[in-house]
């Protein structure tokens, strides 16, 4: 069984600096994990690592310390303008999280400056921090430090304060990949010296993490940090206080569960995977009005923009409560507590399974993650055990739980702005059912569609590609008039002042314009990328063109 390191940080082999020892044993971190004790010495003393290590394992402080050292040594010191350190995470939220352990650090060592570059605020806002402040230690998002090194003005140019950069840091860098920075960081690499430090770290090394260990790092030492599970004599991806459990249900009793579950452990701190944005904001507003006030519901997606952060700051202080989110936060940040992961939709990667279950259990501690299934779904229980190698147990429903979703029509039916978020949810969710990775499991033709649309709410069916030609008699629509469902904010009024217009014959009634070509996900993504593939071909014969022009004109010249 694998466990912490039974030693304090003066016992690992490599001296730390003293400021930071002292910090360490500020933040009560007396013992190393695997990880930082296998890569802390590794860095430090100018090695490229490639680090593989299960989720909460410790991988922040195993890559910020060797940061810290290796800048205390440097001679001569940085200057104002220098970059010293590059950290490049995937999210806004895991930046955040690795500024503020980092802050903790740099109490001590004043002569540090350190800058956190993300999405969400005007780049020139960015600008001029470097510029009044420097930045020894740049922490940011791929595509956010892409357009500052390619900006260029009279009061920063960052293509060359990055050229005295001594560590280069790529922090899930699976997930980096995934979500389609590839391009970002090899533009990035581009500038960076070819003299540094790399350390990559992941918690899976996919195919084009390897192709980037290849291409960014020399002769790295590579460390994988595994759990050792006695009960199968393997090597284990999850950490080993991790349960979990699946539950198989009908769709229209999913949301009961939920609900029933959430009840039953309202002193607990939960995270809620939906799977898309707009389910995230229909059904927080929903379980914000059914859960008791004392449950406090937040919703969080990639979506928010500007306000993700004080979110999720807020959640992280919560001694108590759930967290209603998307992928988005699947990955890499670390809330304290988390003592249920609940999965309402599976992921649509397999690797996001393990992944999200991952945001409890950290750090040595235990916590428990459940998957809600229809009975349509339940051989992605063998599938997860076997592609991720983890052991799933099963829960049963609680039967004759309170009916939750006729809680969820009535809210519709009292508020116009429900109505409208259950019917994008249930467009979103079809839409991304439809183009599951696992698609030989999760698929739309096996779906009851009547007890999904229950299941949220729906007060009719939406009109929608998937469901088109198709009769489904097992759902009974709503008798209301649906125009006089009202809002219970003040676009009410506004609306009802339309509305009168519309009577009196002093405005027209927008009519939805009827689209032939309206096709389903799949052969509208065909579509898209025939058109796209069209395009690179005009591009790129207008190139050949202008090319032939311009050298017929020379020729004429001569």
């Amino acid at each position: 069984m694998s466990k912490l390191i039974n030693q304090d940080w003066s016992k690992i082999n490599y001296t730390l600096q003293p400021k930071i020892s002292e910090t360490l044993e500020k933040l009560n971190f007396v013992t190393p994990t695997p990880v930082q004790a296998a890569c802390i010495p590794l860095l430090s003393q100018n090695k490229d690592v490639a680090a593989e290590a299960v989720t909460g394992s410790g991988k922040t402080l195993a890559f910020l310390i060797p940061v810290l050292e290796i800048l205390c040594k440097r001679k001569p010191p940085l200057k104002k303008n220098e970059i010293g350190a590059l950290i490049i995470s995937p999210t806004r939220e895991l930046a955040t999280q690795i500024s503020q352990v980092l802050d903790e650090f740099l109490k001590s060592l004043p002569q540090f400056s350190r800058g956190l570059f993300i999405g969400g605020r005007h780049i020139d806002d960015d600008v001029k921090l470097l510029h009044s402040q420097g930045c020894h230690i740049m922490i940011g998002t791929p595509g956010r430090l892409e357009e500052l090194l390619q900006k260029k003005t009279d009061q920063i140019n960052l293509a060359k304060s990055i050229k005295q950069l001594e560590i280069l840091i790529l922090d899930e860098a699976d997930r980096i990949l995934d979500l389609g920075f590839e391009t970002s960081i090899n533009t990035i690499l581009q500038y960076l010296p070819k003299q540094r430090r790399t350390g990559l770290f992941s918690a899976t090394q996919t195919e084009k993490v390897v192709d980037l260990i290849r291409a960014g790092l020399r002769n790295p030492v590579k460390v994988r940090i595994v759990e050792k599970d006695e009960a199968t004599e393997g090597d284990s991806k999850i950490p080993l206080g991790l349960s979990i459990y699946s539950m198989v249900c009908e769709a229209d009793q999913k949301f009961n569960q939920l609900i029933y579950f959430l009840k039953q452990n309202k002193t607990s701190k939960h995270i809620v995977f939906f799977s898309t944005c707009a389910c995230v904001e229909y059904f927080s507003k929903a379980m914000q009005s059914i859960l008791p006030k004392s449950i406090e519901v937040i919703p969080i997606h990639g979506k928010m923009k500007k306000k993700r952060h004080k979110v999720f700051d807020r959640f992280c202080a919560m001694q108590s409560g759930v967290l209603v989110c998307t992928d988005v936060m699947a990955r890499g940040v670390d809330i304290p507590n988390i003592h249920y992961v609940l999965q309402y939709d599976p992921p649509s990667q397999a690797s996001s399974f393990i992944h999200r279950c991952g945001r409890t259990a950290r750090i040595g501690n235990e916590g428990k993650a459940i998957v809600f299934l229809l009975p349509s779904e339940d051989t992605y229980i063998h599938f997860i055990a076997i592609n991720q190698k983890v052991t799933i147990g099963e829960m049963k429903c609680v039967p004759d739980v309170a009916n939750s979703v006729s809680k969820l029509k009535k809210l519709c039916i009292k508020d116009r702005a429900m109505y409208e978020k259950s019917l994008q949810a249930f467009v979103s969710f079809v839409q991304s059912y439809a183009k599951h990775e696992c698609h030989l499991i999760f698929r739309f033709k096996d779906l009851n569609v009547a007890a999904l649309a229950r299941s949220f709410g729906l007060l009719h069916l939406p009109s929608m590609p998937e469901l088109k030609g198709k009769t489904i008699p097992d759902f009974i629509p709503e008798n209301i008039v649906y125009e006089d469902i009202p809002y219970l904010t003040k676009f009410e009024q506004g609306r009802q002042e339309k509305l009168k217009l519309i009577a009196e014959g002093k405005l027209e009634k927008k009519k939805k314009k009827f689209n032939p070509k309206n096709k389903p996900w799949s052969e509208q993504k065909e579509m898209k990328t025939n058109r796209k593939e069209r395009r690179e071909k005009r591009k790129l014969a207008k190139e050949r063109s202008v090319k032939l022009k311009i050298s017929r004109k020379k020729k004429w010249m001569i």
